[in-house]
């Protein structure tokens, strides 16, 4: 995308790994004179992508490559005249990042969209001709990876053009697939441009970039990307690794060693594997040395054995630890239970006679290839379905390999009309590094949850049911009533309890308790919308969930304003005879608070309209109490029986969890009679082991 330029040979010193693994390095110059010659005759390819084939041909042997040779003469011949920054012809920019592609194993259609993807945001050519000419498909992932107009959104459209890319991502993964690597040649070739400039992008493919190839599974183009970014905007730090790892290459490597005492083990073990010495790239290096200090000969690198079926990585696991000596806390079992962004693998270390410990990496040859290349493993996910239209698609594509943490990020952004807020939250977003899956009550497929690592029942909640979880009033967690703030862990069984009260909202310290982005965009524009705590007077009811009878409104008070929407409120939950003052609220609604209630106080102080207020004779009415106690078992039961015997109503019920062996429950109560209200506190209270009921 309109790249940046430099030498091709800028920051060669920083692949080593690439060097080792003997991939392909385009000379530039020289395709440049190729590209402006032409192919020597039509019925071949050009000389410009003849490797950019042989790669490709690699990964797919009865590839049709005339689509590519047709690509590529289009974008030659638009880009014709155009310069990067280096001096090369602009045309050696899409060849490479083309080349990236083809040497991860990316489909012939990845290639073709690959070769134009810059040509509608830097050329005369329109999306109409791309699809005329090479069909819906690839005319859709052009779109997607074309820049917004920087004339049309000004200094919005970096965000812009990553919120219209995301979208696009969300319909065909192809789309991130061309930006990465797109991302990759330009870090490449960044060094003729300003410090200043090279910093900045290198930021953002940090924040943004990076994380994305993580969650994606294209390791390959992470770790490079890291690689350059460190070196970037840590260049004494990146030095320093240098220096290590040069000083590493004079010494004896003890992995080559121990990758042939593996070998032997499972030639003898009758187990037919791969055994290959992976080096560390530069950032992996930096990390461990912050982490372990001095290093020694072996962590400069891994071994890596790659077998045939999955029941021989286990095979080959049972021959290392029996061999050798496991540590035990290095062992991770990434096949049973993969990682989000589809990676898979064992990891283990093993300490050898000559002292050293050595990591050992275990997994399949497909999964080595995802691994590696992550959902550019996978081809064409959308075979089986129908092709999206170009830009003007207004109907989401179904895509099998959407994983969870993108369904989120597409559904949040909808609330982030601000391009700032957009980018904040982008970056928070993709910070979070670990993903849980916790389940519906129901259970099944369909009834999973896919929420960020540290997420709450709140999060839960509104992944779940969206704006409709601002009347959430508890949670069940493995069948045990917990509190909404309470941390979700892999695996658990989630219950959400919702009001029917339609004016039900959340409560400013849900903040707190919020991890994903979408409970928090909407939770803080519901209490920007109402500041004072009170919800919308015409809202919709919402349907219950599993709390019958719950009743809302104003219960037995009576206000001085005809048709007036009245409220009891919250924070101090008045009840019959209660002293009690009113105040209109946004949208014409009246609140009823306690006399001696703070909020009284402050809704004086800002001018609040103040309503009288009376009680009805009916004398039924609704309070909140909180009981105080020391945790036993079956103390929940007992208080509900309790609570009965009084002939009392629970509407919610909530318990956090124990802190120094104390329970704090919270009860919503619809009372038959007020006057009932301390024969029920007293008989809370003669619950064995409550020391303290009192009013929320």
């Amino acid at each position: 995308m309109s790249a940046e330029a430099t030498n091709p040979e800028a920051h060669a010193e920083m692949r080593p790994e690439l060097r080792r693994r003997g991939r392909t390095r385009l000379d530039l110059r020289r395709l440049g004179r190729a590209a402006l010659l032409g192919p020597a005759s039509r019925d071949r390819l050009p000389d410009a992508i003849g490797h950019v084939a042989e790669a490709h041909r690699a990964h797919h042997p009865d590839a049709d490559l005339s689509i590519l040779r047709r690509a590529y003469l289009l974008a030659e011949t638009s880009h014709r005249g155009q310069m990067r920054k280096s001096g090369e012809p602009y045309i050696t920019h899409p060849l490479a990042v083309t080349l990236i592609l083809a040497e991860l194993g990316a489909e012939t259609t990845t290639l073709t969209a690959s070769l134009l993807h810059d040509t509608v945001e830097d050329t005369d050519v329109t999306l109409d001709q791309v699809r005329e000419e090479f069909g819906a498909e690839v005319c859709f992932i052009v779109d997607g990876v074309t820049k917004v107009e920087k004339i049309d959104y000004g200094a919005a459209a970096e965000p812009e053009t990553f919120r219209k890319m995301l979208v696009a991502t969300g319909n065909d993964v192809r789309v991130m697939s061309i930006k990465l690597a797109d991302r990759l040649h330009n870090m490449r070739t960044l060094g003729v441009m300003r410090p200043e400039k090279q910093a900045r992008i290198a930021k953002v493919t940090r924040d943004v970039l990076i994380p994305l190839a993580e969650r994606l599974g294209v390791q390959a183009l992470k770790t490079e990307l890291e690689d350059l970014v460190f070196a970037i905007l840590h260049p004494e730090e990146y030095e320093h690794t240098r220096a290590l790892i040069a000083a590493h290459a004079g010494d004896r490597d003890p992995l080559p060693a121990i990758a042939d005492s593996v070998r032997a083990v499972l030639r003898d073990a009758g187990i037919a594997a791969e055994v290959q010495v992976r080096p560390r790239h530069f950032v992996s290096v930096h990390r461990i040395a912050r982490t372990r200090g001095e290093l020694r000969g072996s962590d400069f690198g891994r071994i890596l054995v790659l077998v045939a079926e999955n029941a021989d990585c286990y095979g080959v696991l049972g021959e290392l630890h029996t061999c050798f000596t496991p540590v035990v806390s290095e062992f991770k079992d990434f096949i049973a239970a993969p990682k989000f962004n589809l990676y898979q693998s064992l990891h283990t270390a093993v300490a050898v006679p000559e002292g050293y410990v050595a990591e050992v990496i275990v997994r399949t040859r497909q999964m080595h290839r995802v691994a590696e290349a992550g959902v550019i493993a996978l081809g064409n996910p959308y075979t089986t379905g129908t092709p999206p239209e170009a830009a003007d698609c207004e109907e989401e594509r179904v895509d099998p390999t959407r994983p969870g943490w993108l369904s989120r990020l597409l559904d949040w952004q909808q609330s982030a009309p601000d391009p700032d807020t957009f980018w904040s939250v982008l970056r928070a977003e993709l910070a979070q590094d670990r993903e849980i899956t916790v389940f519906r009550e129901d259970g099944g497929t369909s009834g999973t949850i896919s929420l960020p690592a540290g997420a709450s029942c709140i999060d839960a909640a509104y992944a779940q049911y969206g704006e409709a979880a601002h009347g959430c009033i508890g949670a069940r967690v493995n069948g045990r009533l917990t509190s909404l703030s309470a941390p979700l862990s892999d695996g658990d069984t989630v219950q959400l309890l919702l009001a029917h009260d339609a004016s039900s909202g959340p409560a400013a310290d849900w903040l707190e308790h919020a991890r994903t982005p979408a409970a928090r965009i909407a939770i803080g524009t519901w209490l920007a919308a109402h500041p004072d705590g009170a919800g919308p007077a015409a809202a919709a009811p919402r349907a219950p969930l599993s709390v019958p009878g719950l009743r809302g409104g104003g219960g037995n008070a009576v206000v001085d304003l005809p048709d007036a929407h009245v409220r009891l409120a919250g924070c101090c939950t008045p009840v019959p005879p209660d002293a009690v003052a009113g105040f209109v609220v946004r949208g014409g609604a009246v609140t009823v608070h306690r006399i001696h209630c703070p909020a009284v106080a402050q809704m004086r102080s800002v001018g609040r309209t103040s309503v009288a207020v009376h009680w009805r004779a009916t004398a039924d009415c609704r309070v909140t109490l909180l009981a105080e106690s020391f945790g036993r078992p079956h103390l929940l039961a007992d208080l509900t029986e309790a609570i009965a015997r009084q002939g009392v109503e629970v509407v919610s019920a909530t318990v956090e969890p124990p802190v120094e062996q104390r329970v704090r429950h919270s009860y919503t109560l619809q009372l038959p009679d007020a006057t009932g209200l301390p024969a029920l506190m007293r008989a809370m209270r003669d619950v064995p082991g409550v020391y303290d009921v009192s009013r929320a």
